[in-house]
């Protein structure tokens, strides 16, 4: 249902994208020839070659050909080919390589090899590459999973403490009330008919004791975006207030506030960020502003970054994470953490709304939370949306960088994340329209 139309628009320009991306594969696989062997040594011919092969690459001899001929026709439909078992490629010179076949018969020097070039591994810190090889030792709870595609999710106290409150593809807000691993859904409603759900925030802006929904979302035929506010009332879920403004709760339960942003008239740009509070009637912005530098709410976050003075963290438009360590100076990722298929076409814009970036502190030092989801189809994804698994990053500031300390493998990806006072909470999206949500130990 979402952004189906741009989905629409997009499918030639889709398409040109994924021939271009297919002809680099096809030419991934290049051929050398047999000029020595030695034992399990194999030398080859890579003069010829017209991209460079590198150590670790793979590579199979061709040791038997013969066309494939249609009986009907007697078109040839090309050469079936028999190949050594694999071998490695362990030095590369300027004009030839030396690759290694285990228990290797002897070949026929003139014969030719397939190359298969393996992908770049991106460069990282030890410690950041040693978190990603083991498995994290994170208590984590996996909710049975829910016939839902969830686009947010958050904590907090509607009919009683610590519920879990999600917002689906479809505009469904529901409560959950947890235990163990299992989610009992306590109130439903549904957003406005036609319009496109963002995020979904749980504050007590009223000050009453129990939180407040403020469920943002796209209405595309007025092009606005706007924010319901449902509370709990005679055992249903009501709509109280609606404000045309686009808002998402910052901060960890049971100590977060909520924040309000207005998107430039012209496009999809946000203004800066401001409060929301309750005058007693209704819910408005605060007049004093905060610089988010030009970034929606779902991907920024506030924390300490010296004694009495608050910095920013947030993604960029590129898809790094950025974090403030002085006035000019920010610490940077190097991995990307936009990736996520939430975005609405707002006006001349299209609009991304990323997961959002958590922040707590552990033994007086802050610990940043970001979600990476992968991409099954490299850059049509960024059209279409289409993601196969996630990871949930921790990561400190170590020398001005942001180095990861901890990565939890997910099944499946992730449009948002929330703080709880104990967890990251975080709902995989699995196929076929499920989804389960996560509580990851802080």
């Amino acid at each position: 249902m979402l952004y189906s139309y741009y989905m629409k628009i997009n499918i030639l320009a889709a398409f040109l994208l994924f021939t271009t991306a297919l002809l680099p594969l096809q030419a991934q696989n290049a051929q050398a020839v047999v000029v020595k062997q030695d034992g399990d040594k194999i030398y080859l011919d890579i003069s010829s070659l017209s991209s460079p092969l590198k150590k670790g690459d793979s590579f199979k001899i061709i040791t038997a050909s013969e066309p494939l001929i249609n009986p009907q026709t007697g078109k040839n439909l090309g050469d079936v080919y028999q190949y050594s078992p694999e071998g490695t490629i362990t030095e590369v010179q300027p004009l030839y390589a030396v690759g290694e076949i285990k228990n290797a018969k002897k070949y026929a020097a003139g014969a030719k090899a397939v190359l298969e070039s393996q992908p770049e591994q991106i460069q990282t810190p030890a410690a950041a590459q040693n978190a990603k090889e083991e498995k994290s030792s994170r208590k984590i709870i996996t909710y049975q999973p829910v016939e839902q595609t969830i686009v947010s999710l958050t904590e907090g106290n509607v009919t009683a403490p610590n519920q879990i409150i999600t917002l689906s593809d479809k505009g469904q807000v529901t409560v959950y009330s947890p235990a163990n691993d299992t989610l009992t859904p306590v109130l439903t409603a549904h957003l406005p008919a036609g319009t496109e759900p963002i995020a979904i925030s749980a504050v007590d802006v009223k000050k009453t004791g129990a939180s407040q929904i403020f469920a943002s979302y796209y209405n595309p035929s007025r092009k606005i975006i706007s924010t319901s506010v449902l509370e709990a009332q005679n055992e249903n879920l009501e709509t109280t207030d609606t404000f045309n403004s686009f808002v998402k709760e910052i901060g960890c339960s049971p100590d977060k506030t909520l924040w309000g942003q207005t998107p430039f008239v012209l496009g999809g740009n946000p203004g800066n960020a401001r409060k929301v509070l309750y005058n007693g009637k209704k819910f408005e912005l605060a007049k004093e502003d905060t610089n988010t530098r030009r970034e929606w709410l779902n991907g920024i976050n506030f924390y300490p970054y010296e004694q009495d003075k608050t910095g920013l963290v947030y993604i960029t438009s590129s898809g790094t994470l950025k974090a403030q360590t002085g006035k000019e100076r920010w610490a940077k990722s190097k991995s990307l953490f936009s990736s996520t298929p939430n975005r609405v076409k707002y006006k001349q814009d299209v609009v991304k709304f990323y997961p959002s970036v958590q922040v707590y502190q552990k033994g007086g030092t802050p610990v940043i939370v970001a979600a990476q989801n992968t991409a099954k189809l490299g850059l049509l994804a960024d059209l279409f949306g289409q993601y196969k698994d996630g990871k949930i990053h921790f990561l400190n500031i170590e020398k001005g960088r942001l180095v990861s300390e901890d990565t939890v493998e997910l099944d499946g990806y992730v449009y948002d994340t929330a703080c709880t006072q104990d967890a990251i909470l975080t709902a995989e999206t699995l196929e076929e329209g499920y989804s389960s949500i996560k509580a990851i130990a802080k």
